[in-house]
């Protein structure tokens, strides 16, 4: 018997080898797996079916592979949130949903394509390549803490029928850095070995050097480290002694496993003995977002952690890494975590994050906002909201001060896009947009709204507002990137002419001259 199976092992061997030399048999390591379809097929009219009939998110996607020729990032984990439908406006004429500040998404996209590689489809969150950019809303109106911003006009996108784009924006009031509240850091940095690969933990002591040049003598800042487990670095230490917090940040070194939920345990417990009642008390992790030993899930680390985020200990995530990187694990920690997510690919990243927007990082203005767009059915035939897929709210909880929603920072803006269709020769009433928080010092629930009308769309998309503009652009190029359904007409080419045209008005823009270097990379990848 024991001859017969080595006979048997031996056929089998020289079997694989054969097909695997012919090309055939199992797809080699670096053989990308087929991607899962996550956009809804279209009825045989109009649009895919009503939300509620969408099927469930894809589960989390590891876009991991082994290293491929052409350097591809292998063990990349994302989250597929599937794409929004078009909704007929007679059926549902409420869209609702939580505010969303993060970028992390875009900024991963530019370290894709800077390396030479494509994002992955599922890594695209629409949203996030919007606001990633400037907007240019007016600050809000005197003793306002939000203004509500609306415009629109047609798509230069759309194929054979007529769409209108609207714009929804929401600018937080800002705050001058000399005036915002004393903060309580608490670093909670990865120090694992993954950390020890493209200098991410050189670029993490370059970032938090740049946000200790911007503290107040008054701030704290404490450093807590993990890797197979976690351990105090800086315990509670004022901003005026600046060489000590230094001297610990360049102190730290890769070392072990990677223990999240230890780290951000014993942050937490950091951040409660330096809490602030009437400052700013803010955990900020510095992670691949890679976690493998203790608990290793978003919410099961949250679950240890949730009663420090109800005293109003808010949490950012910063992202730092290709390769072996959990994306999924970040974003959503941030918005558990009642803060943000970001990624940082080099130093201007984080200096825009540390330096420009500093008060925005560290400040929170609004808890739990949220946006409720109500369209007028005898106007709006259907809409649909570009991105914001996993921020959905019900539209019946809206005015429940209990759920959950976004929260946003001084000065930072927030933009929602929404392709919409009309009726022809409609007038009147286009939507109303509400807005909806809690103020984070006196704990009150504001609510405002604002109008749109049919004479304030423009007719000319060249027309209307440059920033109107680059929103379309950008999410157009967003959608193709994701692979969705409503861009399956549309191709890069016509994104690169529209933002090379574009580019002219925003002469001396970092931003603009990056992204249109940036749908040029693509263009040569696709």
């Amino acid at each position: 018997m024991n001859a017969l199976r080595k006979a048997f092992g031996c056929c089998a061997v020289f079997l694989l080898l054969f097909l695997a030399a012919c090309g055939g048999g199992a797809p080699s390591a670096t053989e990308a797996p087929a991607q899962p379809e996550y956009y809804f097929e279209p009825a045989a009219t109009e649009a895919p079916p009503a939300f509620e009939e969408q099927p469930a998110a894809a589960p989390q996607s590891n876009s991991g592979n082994p290293p491929s020729k052409n350097n591809e990032p292998y063990d990349m984990f994302f989250e597929d949130y599937g794409v929004n439908p078009s909704i007929d406006t007679e059926d549902d004429n409420l869209s609702t949903f939580a505010l969303d500040v993060d970028t992390g998404s875009y900024t991963v996209m530019r370290n894709y394509l800077n390396d030479g590689n494509l994002p992955p489809p599922e890594s695209v969150r629409v949203e996030e390549y919007v606001n990633y950019f400037e907007q240019g809303y007016p600050n809000p109106p005197p003793h306002q803490a939000f203004g509500i911003y609306i415009d629109g006009g047609p798509s230069p996108f759309t194929q054979t029928e007529r769409y209108d784009m609207l714009r929804i924006g929401i600018q937080g009031y800002d705050v001058p850095d000399e005036e915002r509240k004393d903060a309580a850091l608490t670093f909670v940095i990865d120090v694992s070995g993954s950390m020890d690969m493209d200098n991410r933990l050189g670029l993490v002591k370059q970032s938090l050097e740049m946000l200790v040049e911007q503290l107040h003598r008054d701030d704290t800042v404490s450093i807590v480290v993990y890797g197979s487990d976690a351990r105090v670095v800086l315990e509670p230490t004022r901003g005026s002694d600046a060489d000590r917090i230094l001297s610990a940040i360049y102190s730290l070194q890769p070392e072990g496993s990677t223990n999240a939920e230890a780290g951000l345990r014993l942050g937490y417990r950091m951040a409660m003995e330096a809490y602030k009642p009437d400052g700013i008390n803010r955990v900020i992790l510095c992670s691949d977002g890679v976690a493998n030993v203790g608990q290793t899930e978003a919410d099961a680390i949250l679950e240890q952690i949730d009663h420090y985020v109800a005293e109003g200990v808010t949490l950012t995530a910063i992202g730092f890494g290709m390769d072996n990187y959990n994306d999924t694990l970040m974003e959503q920690l941030a918005d558990n975590g009642n803060g943000f997510y970001a990624y940082v690919d080099d130093r201007s990243e984080a200096r825009k994050l540390f330096i420009d927007q500093i008060t925005g990082t560290l400040q929170t203005i609004a808890l739990d906002a949220k946006v409720q767009v109500e369209f007028n059915p005898e106007v709006v035939k259907n809409y649909r909201l570009v991105g914001y897929e996993n921020r959905a709210v019900d539209d019946d909880d809206f005015r429940d001060n209990e759920v959950d929603a976004g929260e946003i920072g001084a000065g930072h803006s927030v933009t929602a896009l929404y392709e919409i269709k009309l009726y022809p020769e409609a007038y009147g009433r286009i939507a109303t947009v509400f807005m909806r928080w809690e103020d984070p010092d006196t704990h009150q629930v504001v609510e405002i709204s604002q109008d749109f009308d049919v004479s304030q769309m423009a007719y000319d998309f060249r027309e209307t507002d440059p920033y109107f503009q680059r929103a379309v652009i950008v999410a157009e190029f967003a959608e193709i990137l994701k692979g969705s359904y409503w861009a399956e007409g549309s191709s890069l080419d016509h994104v690169y002419e529209e933002a090379r045209r574009l580019e002219e008005r925003f002469r001396r823009d970092d931003a603009m001259e990056e992204f249109v270097d940036l749908v040029k990379r693509a263009r040569r990848l696709w």
